[in-house]
């Protein structure tokens, strides 16, 4: 099977989750639309994401500007019409459980260039709103399972863009990104690193809701691991965040 997603990860190393979970329903109702960072000098931490450590400004700033979640992107209608496009596709498909390079758990994925007339319009606000008109022709469909994450990960330039840009599907779900170096990156002990060392991290949860669309660009992108946490780590702002099933449709711009 050809991985799609290696393509674009420079390296993979798993971070420690150690909050526990448990807390309220309404979950969704935290997600709302970033303020455009051209309108504001100083940023406000939008409520969609929640920021841990200590930052130092300029990084912040630049996270802000570069990490942005827009709510109920897409109609209960046209997250179904997605669904219809792709499921007869993903279900002749097994869910892969073991990642030659141990980076992703619990998934299938293909990508698509031609889509019915009524999801390429989905498509296309998304370039207009993300990209400026300019994508990779093929999308990537990522179909994580219940039981399934993606550990941490920094894209490599060769392959991608400066942005990302991804519908999410059928579940809520809870991205991490966790600020790294290039010493860091290539290190077999990330995961020490981490855990030893968690007083001189800064990161950053971000509510990933159902319809949502996240648009991932510039310092966000590659001065942070990002990661989908597993669902007993799936917590926000103290309230547990019920993954299941996650389709995420991902746009990408050339290198």
């Amino acid at each position: 099977m050809r991985f799609i997603l290696s393509k674009c990860r420079l390296t993979v190393k798993l971070v420690s989750s150690c909050w526990s979970t448990s807390g309220l329903s309404g979950v969704r109702k935290l997600c709302s639309v970033a303020k455009s960072p051209e309108n504001s000098r100083k940023l406000e931490v939008p409520s969609y994401l929640t920021l841990h450590g200590q930052w130092p400004q300029d990084d912040r700033q630049q996270f802000l500007a570069g990490m942005t979640v827009l709510a109920d992107f897409i109609t209960e209608e046209e997250e179904q019409t997605l669904l219809q496009e792709i499921e007869p596709y993903l279900k002749r498909m097994r869910y892969e459980f073991d990642h030659w390079d141990d980076a992703i758990h619990g998934y299938r994925e293909t990508e698509r260039k031609h889509w019915y007339p009524t999801n390429r319009a989905i498509f296309d606000r998304v370039k207009e709103l993300a990209f400026r008109g300019e994508t990779l022709p093929y999308i990537h469909v990522l179909d994580l399972a219940k039981e399934g994450v993606i550990k941490p990960h920094v894209d490599s330039v060769r392959y991608c863009g400066n942005t990302i840009a991804g519908i999410s599907l059928l579940s809520d779900s809870v991205m991490r990104l966790v600020r790294t170096n290039d010493e860091e990156q290539t290190n077999a002990e990330y995961r020490q690193i981490f855990a030893s060392n968690r007083d001189d991290k800064y990161w950053s949860d971000v509510l990933l809701a159902r319809r949502s669309l996240y648009i991932m660009k510039d310092a966000a992108r590659y001065k942070y691991t990002h990661e989908i946490l597993a669902g007993e780590d799936s917590v926000f702002q103290d309230r547990k965040v019920d993954k299941d099933r996650r389709i995420s449709i991902i746009c990408r711009n050339d290198p």
